[in-house]
């Protein structure tokens, strides 16, 4: 049977948002066609086995979830699920360090600050960001609201000046007196953004907000079997619905009126096209002005280190007041403190890299060890996976493979400062007997999977309201039937299917 050429909906990129969009359209009773250029689908929401021989199927790019609305889940009906860690975070420092979670934050910050103020200021502190996260996040899936409106309904002053119009490092260095409290709050601040706790253009405040106002309380949870297991529920949600995915399948031109559009693509059997009243981009808004022929925007650059590895053991703790297994339990923060995080930034901006990289470090395996074959849980293997900070694209652009290793080399040695022995012994073994580690700088993660510069979330996150550009929904372009439904929309970035599910609703007419 010769292949459909006629769609309702064409999706370009296969990414969790596309999937989300093409799901929601599906069920709806759209034709939908999945155009995905590489051969697994998912983008950066996939699981895979990096080390050969070793049964270990690791979240490789993206690691936890948050901003994933429950909405997306009941109305996909998605088989997928996630487990809450009981540490949000150990930071160390010395010979001690700061736990947060499990019943113990309290008297660690005692432990750690001399008193009680730090940490009512911290009580405080995200008392106020969790009351607007539950009232901002339940709008991440509806019609964008003005930034009046926006305001409104946060209801809080302080709060609003905090987070929407002065520098977080105000706040923060107002707030808090403690250097590592300081720099634990900042680092939400920082994720995926090169920037300064005081840099003008708030891209920093909008960085935090996000990472705070999750599911209505900021948490970051564990996705059970992987962020693998999120692409498959939501595929099977699509197929479900009807939906055709053509891998290996690259689209290289879109034409538009503005009523009908033809896809063109390429593929293993040769070029083709498609035609649809809609077409749905799930892709960084550099790659949908190539596709369209438009003017492309300013090309943003990620600043972002991604170290995956296998461990046969989890690593002994120079702090021995904290068990191994309590600290990577949640996010374990290497060299986050302020003033180290603000030297970093200053290394970067004049170009250079950090000579004590900040990091913080994720165990996927300690709250779900299903990733793990069951004769490596017998024997203790453990996951971990590693965001470095402050190491924006320009730095690899000489030469990416050396300034990759030598970054590693250092990242490592930073975080053996804080063990009581070093990291490498305790690296597994491939079948060939290579250590089970792979690095990913910004310009590698260009090159896998398409993000201009390496940037996690194609480009600055946007503060979640109307403006004149925007559109209804944050998805829309200059073409009336042409979306996009990537993480570069407003209100995109992260794993959240928030962009698709926007795009679905807007093609629907919500």
């Amino acid at each position: 049977m010769p292949a459909r050429t006629s769609y309702d909906a064409v999706i370009v990129g296969g990414g969790h948002n596309g999937l989300v969009a093409a799901a929601y359209l599906a069920q709806a009773g759209r034709s939908v066609l999945v155009l995905e250029r590489r051969e697994t689908i998912g983008g950066a929401a996939v699981s895979t086995r990096p080390f050969p021989g070793v049964g270990a199927r690791l979240s490789q790019f993206s690691y936890l979830v948050s901003l994933l609305p429950d909405k997306i889940v009941r109305d996909l009906k998605l088989d997928f699920k996630v487990r809450k860690r009981n540490i949000s975070s150990y930071t160390p420092k010395g010979n001690s360090g700061l736990l947060v979670g499990n019943g113990r934050t309290r008297d660690s910050f005692a432990a750690l600050t001399g008193g009680e103020k730090e940490f009512s200021a911290w009580e405080d502190f995200y008392g106020t960001t969790r009351q607007v996260a539950e009232r901002l996040f339940p709008t991440l899936t509806e019609p964008l609201r003005s930034r009046v409106e926006l305001r409104s309904l946060v209801d809080d002053e302080p709060a609003w000046r905090l987070l929407f119009e002065e520098p977080i490092g105000m706040a923060i260095e107002d707030r808090f007196a403690h250097d590592l409290v300081r720099g634990v709050v900042l680092t939400d601040a920082l994720i995926g953004t090169f920037a300064d706790a005081h840099d003008p253009s708030l891209a920093q405040n909008r960085c935090f907000l996000y990472h705070v106002i999750g599911g209505g309380t900021g948490d970051w949870d564990v996705p059970v079997g992987g962020m693998g297991a999120l692409t498959a529920a939501l595929a099977a949600a699509a197929r479900g619905g009807g939906t055709e995915v053509r891998r290996l399948h690259e689209a290289t031109r879109i034409e538009t009126d503005g009523q009908r559009a033809e896809v063109s693509f390429r593929s293993p059997d040769g070029e083709g096209t498609v035609t649809t009243r809609h077409v749905l981009v799930n892709a960084s808004p550099q790659a949908m002005a190539t596709l369209l022929g438009d003017p492309a925007p300013k090309a943003p650059e990620g600043a972002q280190f991604k170290v995956n590895m296998l461990l046969s053991r989890l690593p002994k703790l120079r702090d021995q007041s904290v068990d191994a297994r309590e600290a990577f339990a949640g996010t374990f923060h290497v060299s986050e403190g302020y003033e180290q995080l603000a030297a970093a930034y200053q290394e970067a901006a004049s170009g250079r890299l950090p000579s004590a990289p900040p990091s913080e470090i994720y165990c996927h395996s300690l709250t779900d060890p299903s990733i793990l074959a069951p004769r490596l849980v017998s024997e203790g293997y453990q996951t971990l996976t590693l965001f470095g900070l402050h190491t924006p694209a320009r730095l690899f652009t000489p030469d990416n493979a050396t300034m990759r290793a030598e970054l590693l080399s250092a990242t490592l040695a930073e975080l053996d400062s804080y063990l009581a022995e070093p990291i490498s012994s305790c690296l597994a073994l491939d079948q060939y007997g290579a250590p089970c580690i792979e690095a990913k700088t910004p310009l590698d993660l260009e090159s896998e999977l398409s993000m201009p510069g390496g940037h996690i979330f194609h480009r600055d996150l946007s503060f979640p309201y109307a403006s004149e550009s925007t559109g209804r929904w944050g998805v829309e372009t200059q073409h009336a039937n042409v979306l996009l439904c990537g993480a570069g929309a407003v209100r995109g970035g992260g794993v959240s299917g928030v962009p698709g599910h926007n795009a679905a609703m807007a093609v629907l007419g919500e």
